[in-house]
């Protein structure tokens, strides 16, 4: 429980730290970054895949993929539905799209909350009920507000759902099913890099792009690592909670790039920064009584 609190927490600051960075890519525009990332993501997640010892995992899904040959489906299906969020995730921020993006995973752990009930048959404390009360009062809110929510937000709200759902389904929540994942979106990476007009002569000109790329493959290839790691070391349920921690560093670094929280927000995100709160003292308290 404890590794999966500290990878989730982890791979949260490292998310936040990557949509801070996106606008330092400059010349690349979002899908060029989206084809970097995944290229410069691949080899360090290799790497973190042989250190830890678990190439056997990706043994086991070729040899099920040989007895089940309807499972490549499924294995295409969860490398597309992460491919549209790592695209989305940078495209946003270079896009002035930043903050819809950001509500999305604000509304993404509730979506998780709702899946881990009804599908897994899991609980939550007191404290995480509170927390789930009070993000719903803020997306609710917003709902009211906005008379609805943009396709950038309902994209990452349901769409990773979806997506970490087929995976437990699948039985592919693991580093090797990640890094299989990884490797199916590695033709259309390519292509997004080098397509006419490639972008490799931007990032061969310009020389803070030499640092910044392979820093953008290594933070990326942690930070998902640790992301699919919570996912399954912790129950559905805390592991969506825990997820706000995300939407909250995020919506900093929108405020940091520019972007604005209007007056009439404030309802929407302060009851969410207050249920991140009371996440956080739920975690202390379950990490004093584990110690005792």
């Amino acid at each position: 429980m404890i590794k999966g609190l500290a990878a989730s927490v982890a791979a949260s600051v490292m998310f936040g730290a990557m949509y801070y960075m996106a606008p330092f890519l400059a010349p690349l525009d979002g899908e060029q970054i989206f084809g970097w990332r995944v290229l410069c993501t691949l080899p360090f997640t290799t790497v973190l895949l042989i250190a830890l010892g678990q190439w056997g995992r990706v043994r086991l899904l070729a040899l099920r993929v040989r007895r089940q040959p309807v499972l490549a489906l499924g294995l295409l299906a969860s490398s597309a539905m992460l491919g549209v969020q790592l695209w989305v995730f940078l495209w946003a921020p270079l896009h002035g799209r930043a903050l819809p993006v950001s509500l999305g995973y604000f509304l993404l752990p509730l979506v998780m909350v709702l899946a881990g009930r009804v599908l897994f048959r899991e609980r939550l404390t007191p404290l995480q009920w509170l927390a789930t009360l009070l993000a719903g009062l803020g997306v609710a809110h917003e709902v009211l507000r906005a008379g609805g929510m943009s396709w950038e937000t309902w994209l990452v709200a349901l769409g990773y759902t979806v997506y970490f759902v087929m995976r437990r389904k699948l039985a592919t929540d693991h580093l090797g099913g990640h890094w299989l994942d990884m490797l199916l979106l590695a033709p259309a990476a390519l292509w997004f890099a080098l397509r006419a007009p490639s972008s490799l002569p931007l990032v061969l000109e310009s020389r803070h792009l030499w640092l910044m790329v392979p820093v953008l493959g290594v933070v990326s290839a942690v930070a998902l690592a640790l992301y699919m790691a919570a996912s399954r070391w912790l129950p559905l349920v805390l592991f969506g909670l825990l997820s706000y921690v995300e939407p909250v560093l995020l919506a900093l670094a929108a405020l940091l790039l520019g972007e604005t929280i209007q007056p009439a927000q404030w309802p929407t995100y302060g009851p969410i920064f207050v249920a991140v709160a009371v996440l956080v003292l739920d975690g202390a308290l379950r990490l004093r009584t584990l110690r005792r």
